[in-house]
């Protein structure tokens, strides 16, 4: 229990933390569709998400796995390029009720949970209880998700409702602001390659 509560931070701030604006670019991309009603479609596919970020962080973590660190931190912007171009080119949140985007942020999980395992594979690696160290950090990602998400979309719902924007303009400015972030990304990690 007490590798559980020393990990689950550690998944917190991977979410939550002002250095995790790849974790938050690509959720505000994947939520962009959604507003406060629409929380139970969008909790099964960030949900989808954390299971392909645990799976890739379990089976890295474990050395079954491993795939180069800096083509994984190249391919972390393009999936939020991709998902925010999805939702640019005007996919409803009751067209996104299809198994295709929970398959796709299960598959964009994987490639996320490839980024972080060059990190924390080390620490869980020495730790004698892999498991509950790997559940820890599980939990605490999956509840730094939950909470951007739910702020996210008491966000949207404000500013849709109160304001009166229309719900494209929202998903559509979404869309954009976090493809300029991922563009930005990819420039800058195309230096380092």
């Amino acid at each position: 229990m007490e590798t559980l509560l020393f990990y689950f931070p550690l998944g917190w701030e991977h979410i939550l933390s002002v250095d995790a604006l790849d974790h938050q670019a690509f959720l505000a991309a994947m939520g962009a569709c959604y507003l406060f009603p629409d929380w139970k479609r969008l909790l099964m596919v960030v949900t989808a998400f954390t299971v392909g970020h645990s799976l890739t962080l379990a089976l890295s973590v474990i050395d079954l796995f491993t795939v180069n660190s800096k083509v994984v931190e190249l391919l972390i912007p393009i999936t939020i390029a991709l998902t925010a171009a999805q939702q640019w080119w005007g996919r409803s949140a009751h067209q996104n009720k299809s198994l295709m985007l929970y398959a796709s942020a299960l598959f964009f999980g994987f490639i996320h949970g490839m980024g972080f395992a060059n990190n924390i594979r080390f620490m869980l690696s020495q730790d004698q209880s892999l498991g509950w160290g790997l559940l820890g950090f599980n939990l605490g990602l999956e509840a730094g998700q939950l909470v951007f998400m739910a702020l996210f979309l008491l966000l949207a719902q404000a500013l849709v409702q109160f304001f009166r924007l229309e719900k494209r303009k929202w998903t559509e400015s979404v869309a954009l602001i976090t493809f300029g972030i991922s563009v930005f990304m990819i420039v800058e990690r195309l230096e380092f390659l």
